[in-house]
């Protein structure tokens, strides 16, 4: 069973009419014998990012270019030099190139690169973070961004740059609100944000849809169905984002509307895949079938077909959804105070629940304040963030004065980072905004990468996150800490915001999760990247698609490995962990 993957949103007439852009045949045959045994083989040497990038320059025309407000020219490629750059990265960093993965001889101690991490993370809340990586090796995996972006360090790339997410695990994927308060489903996690090759993204993607479909129990074949699925998707859309006119592929976004769609059509193929063709005649064995059961003297239970089960998973996983998508609207600063509040002498304050929350007026001693200097410190901090907001939006946040805060865990891979919750008071005691915010440090990514070129990583993050969300939070900031070497990004605590329950999908739902999965990925990728050249060097069939899976099989394998290694240094004693918070 399989519903059409979700289709580019309001593309232009002339853009769905139009043919897909081809290159010239001697580009094809170009292409067709860069894919060769020997070329493949030589294609290890052209493979890094530098010299990728090296031999598309040097091969292609001189490019047009514009001045800029700045002062700095931006290169214009016609439309065939675009095509041209894609297939010269097929031809130097052949699709085939990216399966065969192996960890390297002199990879890292996967431990080792926790505890380095550690260092500047709260002492008290390293165990939690331990503790909640120890679940399962789909939890450890997501709180391993940093283990996975040293084996990336040295895979194949085309050259071909776009905003990486940095952590586009399946779980990083979500639902929240527009300004406009329409649930979108997006990317929802930029901590590890930063311009590199597209194949980063894809691969921590793919890999993490194998290790949770094992972490569900699924059989060998619905996993690789699924993980394949979400890269086809990826594929299939960035061939229809390279038709489409450069400000459709801007405004592209996938809303509550077309998940309903999604949703329905599951439902509706399920149960036309349950029923029985019509007026079908009942074939020899059939009929043979019939007498055997007719001759039995005690009647049986019937086996329920397969199509049936998967009815019923289908139509449960709707129902699921459509709970999900109901409670994500009351998610907001009202319900957050219900769940995070409490009233005393008249005036609302955050609950003390540690380790999870903990109130500022009570953590003041953690940071070598008093309680009498919380207030005016956060008061500081709030006006710097405000700076860094439009006009508009700081005018609309001078409505709302400080209640409150507190220290607030979040997350697997964040915890042990600052993070904290603001209470802000409107109108009145009703009329609540709670704003988080977030330490961000270095990306992990950086150790493979360039540095952004934003010196202040909450500043790398929100950017990052502008670019490659369809829609984004209206009071994204940020801010320096009162320690001057920690930086801070700003935004809404609880936006309507909503995540699939990975753990309670059926193969066949997490398949269908997948393709949506994999198309806002590419959306993602198409806004900072060039749809065109992508597109051109990932292809019209599935060799990208079998050679990420590949890899995908081999690294999920190599994630047990280091879980195994993870548990095993608990329990020597060398790294710490407490379970269950």
């Amino acid at each position: 069973m399989a519903v059409k993957e979700p289709a580019s949103p309001k593309a232009s007439p002339a853009a769905k009419a139009s043919p897909a852009p081809k290159a010239s045949s001697a580009r094809a045959a170009s292409s067709t014998r860069a894919a060769s045994p020997a070329r493949a083989a030589s294609s290890t040497r052209a493979a890094s990012p530098a010299r990728a990038a090296s031999s598309t320059r040097a091969a292609s025309p001189a490019p047009k270019v514009s001045p800029t407000r700045g002062g700095r020219q931006v290169r214009h490629l016609s439309l065939d030099e675009r095509l041209a750059k894609g297939n010269q990265a097929r031809a130097s960093t052949p699709p085939s190139s990216h399966s065969g993965w192996s960890a390297a001889a002199d990879r890292p101690d996967p431990v080792g690169l926790l505890v380095e991490q550690n260092r500047t993370r709260e002492p008290d809340l390293v165990p939690v973070r331990h503790g909640r990586m120890m679940v399962s090796p789909f939890t450890f995996y997501r709180g391993a961004a940093k283990i996975m972006a040293a084996d990336l360090k040295d895979t194949p790339v085309a050259g071909l740059r776009v905003q990486l997410c940095g952590d586009a695990h399946l779980s990083n994927f979500g639902m929240f609100a527009s300004p406009e308060r329409r649930l979108l489903f997006d990317l929802n996690d930029f901590d590890e944000t930063l311009p590199g090759p597209f194949e980063y993204d894809v691969k921590r993607m793919a890999a993490s849809f194998v290790i949770a479909g094992r972490n569900n129990g699924f059989s060998r074949a619905d996993i690789r169905a699924a993980a394949l699925v979400a890269v086809t998707a990826y594929r299939e859309a960035m061939a229809e984002f390279a038709q489409m006119p450069t400000m459709d592929v801007w405004y592209a976004h996938f809303d509550e509307d077309r998940l309903q769609q999604v949703i329905q059509g599951a439902v509706a193929e399920a149960s036309k895949d349950a029923k029985p063709a019509k007026n079908a005649k009942p074939t020899k064995d059939a009929k043979d079938a019939k007498k055997a059961k007719a001759a039995k003297k005690e009647p049986t239970a019937k086996k329920e077909p397969k199509a049936g089960k998967e009815e019923k998973v289908v139509k449960e996983a709707a129902r699921r959804a459509e709970k999900s998508l109901a409670k994500a609207h009351t998610r907001d600063s009202l319900q957050a105070l219900s769940k995070l509040g409490e009233m005393v002498d008249g005036q609302y304050r955050i609950v003390s629940q540690p380790p999870v929350v903990v109130p500022a007026r009570d953590l003041a001693a953690t940071y070598g304040l008093s309680p009498d200097d919380v207030l005016p410190v956060l008061h500081e901090q709030f006006r710097s963030y405000r700076a860094t907001l439009p006009d508009d939006r700081r005018q609309l946040l001078e409505r709302f004065r400080i209640v409150d805060a507190a220290r607030k865990v979040v997350g697997v891979g964040s915890v042990g980072t600052r993070a904290f919750i603001i209470l802000l008071e409107g109108r009145d005691a009703h009329d609540p905004l709670f704003l988080q915010v977030k330490e961000a440090t270095a990306s992990v990514l950086e150790a493979a990468l360039p540095r952004s070129r934003y010196r202040q990583h909450g500043e790398r993050v929100v950017q990052g996150q502008r670019m490659m969300q369809a829609s984004s939070d209206i009071y994204l900031g940020w801010t320096k800490g009162v320690d001057v070497r920690r930086n801070f990004y700003w935004r809404q605590l609880r936006d309507m915001k909503g995540s699939a329950l990975v753990e309670l999908m059926a193969p066949v739902t997490l398949t269908h999760y997948a393709r949506i999965c994999g198309w806002t990925l590419a959306r993602a990728h198409a806004r900072s990247g060039d749809p065109v050249s992508l597109s051109a060097y990932l292809g019209r069939d599935d060799a990208f698609d079998q050679s990420i899976i590949d890899f995908s099989e081999r690294y999920a394998d190599r994630n047990e490995q280091d879980y195994d290694e993870f548990v095993k240094a608990v329990r020597a004693g060398r790294i710490e962990a407490v379970e269950g918070v």
